[in-house]
């Protein structure tokens, strides 16, 4: 009696699914990198408006308590400021003694806060790290001192263990009428919340000192309230610096004789930080405009209450015109007004099917929506901060920065104290309902990008794009890695003979030269992210020099690891064990970019995005070049490859993003230079990625497209 051979029982049918998806890999990639940039044109029509998530907040609940004489005492505060010599020497301390007077007069607690600026450099150990605790360090300079003024407030309801910043920063050494009236606008809301009975959380009006930049002075002060230096003033000029200090023996002997003690003053928690500016240049519409700047380092974003209380308030309770930077190219783009009227026709055609249908915008909403949205996560890309507030993030503390724009009027002096009226009483507003919190922003959004002030787009519907783009990254690198052990089975048990046994012990583990190849790849990546560390301090050197310095070195290297790497194309002679190699390769390869993008997608989704609309073609489409029976097919692959690792090349990206959405005008490829050195000054995660992913990607690619087939 025969045996019954046993019934093979059917896959799962998430295996079938999966099987079925890498035999139409290609189909599949098609209409994945397909729909995933359709989905991030889609965006701005799918942003929703912004609302208040956390209740308590209540913004305009209150009517605003700044009253004419608070602003008036402003006004005068800002003449007093603008009557300062700006050639006297000692210019440095005077308007710090200015303000240190009048809150003095307030009956607020002051002191003084003496920074060094702090020369950057790049430290390749300190990205992701928290920022430096260190105050003094070897690259700080005695002669480069900033003097901060700090003024406090002890909340009448509160108990101390939470405080909001208020921040004015301003050139000591030569200070503008904008400046001017930003300390205005701060005194004049420091002034009001020294006499209210409702302050439950301590008020701290830092004035900084931005000699050295805006940033400086502003993350000296946070270093130190976080790790206090215990001394004063005269002890840091005695422990640490034997020469003087950059201020005259005049302006040190002025600070010390203030009566006003040097040690550091604290108060509670920072539940939130404001930065006020006041643009030098009048604004070009009808009435005083205000710009939101959020951005911080790594894409990092406060929560988005903050933001839209700003915006509601400045709008419905001080009549400004609220904005956000745009692309100033995109608003006059003639593809992005074509894919404007194509959504406004499908809105209309929608809502003649069933007017609750609400989808679609206008030409005008839509190309201004693409170039906030394009600025956002340009801006987000980049993990440079947008202002000063970027160092409160490095804390976890919510900041913005708010830059008013004065009216275009010819008479404008006569209208400051309206002008003074309209900052003090929002700065108010946004201070009243932070002040009504019991807790950290945590409701609202802290992942999102914004199309308009008051629209934005949140992690849930952006990442939609990003995972279109990459699913076809390891359908292709599975499908690769079938084909080619299919492959290298066949030939195997060619070269063999009929009656041998195939090699089984050794056919699974041939992918191994693959990931050999990857993997020095990888450690030559982590080579150039350190390699800028020993020939950045070369003296005299522009920003070009060590650009060509960078590629030779780039060209050396890579040619050192083409000769490492010759035994892995020298395997195999024939043309299926070739082709055996390269597929494993480009599936190796694929998997790597796979793995790099969505790790950076944790840690700044803007880096990751742009990275994949660069990086998922050129690695889906490199094959090898044929030396042989070039066809019509063949050569349009091989042109289409060569113009993909062309503007996959990092400088070539940077200079063809940048003239995209800038302009071509003013556009030099030592710019990119600059901008990598901003990246690891900034220890931002992007520079990790284009040297760790990005750039080792590239050059799997080229491998690739050299290898022999």
């Amino acid at each position: 009696m025969a045996e019954k051979e046993p019934v093979k029982s059917k896959p799962r049918p998430i295996i079938r699914l999966g099987l079925f998806l890498m035999s139409h890999s290609l189909l599949v990639s098609v209409v994945c990198c397909t729909a995933g940039i359709l989905a991030l044109l889609l965006l701005p029509v799918l942003a929703k408006n912004t609302y208040i998530s956390e209740n308590a907040l209540m913004p305009g609940s209150a009517s605003p308590m700044l009253s004419s004489d608070d602003v008036s005492e402003a006004s005068r505060f800002v003449d007093k400021i603008l009557s300062l010599d700006s050639s006297s020497a000692s210019l440095g301390i005077e308007i710090p003694r200015l303000i240190k007077q009048h809150i003095t007069a307030l009956g607020g607690e002051v002191n003084y806060h003496e920074f060094r600026s702090q020369l950057n450099t790049f430290r390749p150990l300190q990205f992701f790290a928290s920022p430096d605790p260190g105050i003094i360090q070897e690259n700080y300079s005695c002669m480069s001192y900033g003097l901060n003024t700090v003024g406090i407030i002890r909340a009448p309801r509160g108990d101390g263990k939470e405080a909001i910043v208020i921040v004015t920063p301003y050139n000591s050494r030569k200070v503008t009428a904008g400046e001017a009236l930003s300390l205005g606008i701060g005194y004049s809301v420091f002034s009001l919340l020294t006499r209210v009975t409702w302050l439950a959380k301590d008020i701290i009006w830092l004035a900084s000192d931005s000699q050295y930049g805006e940033y400086a002075g502003v993350a000296a002060w946070l270093r130190e309230y976080h790790t206090p230096f215990f001394g004063g003033l005269g002890k840091l000029h005695s422990e640490i610096c034997c020469e003087p200090s950059g201020f005259s023996e005049f302006e040190t002997d002025a600070i010390l004789e203030t009566g006003i003690s040097d040690t550091f003053r604290h108060a509670g928690t920072m539940a939130a930080a404001l930065v006020i500016k006041v643009a030098d240049s009048s604004s070009e519409f009808e009435k005083d405009a205000l710009s939101i700047y959020a951005e911080a380092s790594n894409g990092q974003m406060p929560n988005l209450d903050l933001v839209n209380i700003v915006n509601y308030l400045a709008v419905h309770g001080q009549n400004l015109r609220v904005k956000v930077e745009k692309i100033q190219s995109f608003l006059h783009s003639w593809w992005l007004r074509g894919l404007g009227g194509l959504f406004e026709s499908l809105g209309k055609l929608a809502r003649s099917l069933n007017p609750q249908w609400s989808f679609g915008i206008s030409i005008a909403e839509y190309v201004e929506g693409s170039a906030t949205l394009a600025s956002s996560l340009y801006n987000q890309a980049l993990g440079v901060p947008t202002g000063p507030h970027g160092a409160f993030r490095d804390y976890q503390v919510d900041a913005i920065t708010m830059e008013f724009s004065r009216q275009l009027s010819p008479g404008y002096r006569n209208r400051r104290t309206e002008f003074l009226m309209r900052g003090g009483r929002l700065v108010e507003g946004v201070v009243r309902s932070v002040n009504n919190l019991l807790e950290k922003f945590h409701q609202s959004f802290f992942l999102y990008l914004l199309t308009s002030p008051n629209r934005f787009v949140s992690v849930g519907v952006y990442m939609i794009a990003f995972a279109l783009l990459v699913a076809p990254l390891p359908m292709v690198a599975a499908s690769l890695f079938s084909d080619a052990s299919k492959l290298g089975s066949m030939n195997e048990q060619s070269t063999s003979g009929p009656f041998s046994k195939p090699a089984l012990k050794f056919r699974s583990w041939k992918w191994l030269h693959a990931a050999r190849t990857v993997l020095i790849v990888q450690f030559w990546g982590a080579f150039m992210t350190l390699l800028p560390y020993f020939y950045c301090h070369i003296p005299n050197s522009s920003p070009m020099t060590r650009l060509l310095i960078w590629i030779v070195l780039l060209i050396i290297s890579l040619l050192l690891l083409w000769l490492n790497l010759g035994s892995i194309f020298s395997h195999g002679n024939n043309t299926q064990s070739q082709r055996t190699q390269w597929a494993y390769l480009k599936s190796v390869t694929i998997a790597a970019a796979f793995t790099g993008l969505c790790l950076m997608s944790v840690i700044n989704f803007a880096t990751a995005e742009i990275g994949a609309l660069l990086l998922v073609p050129m690695c889906l489409m490199t094959v090898p070049m044929k030396l042989k029976g070039w066809t019509l097919r063949t050569s349009m692959q091989v042109a289409c490859n060569l113009v993909l690792t062309f503007l996959g090349f990092p400088p070539v990206a940077f200079v063809v993003l940048k003239g995209a959405l800038k302009g071509f005008d003013s556009i030099s490829i030592g710019e990119f230079w600059t901008w990598m050195e901003a990246l690891w000054e900034w220890n931002s995660a992007t520079y990790v990625y284009i040297c760790m992913v990005h750039l080792p990607c590239w050059v799997l690619c080229i491998l690739t497209l050299l290898h022999p087939c």
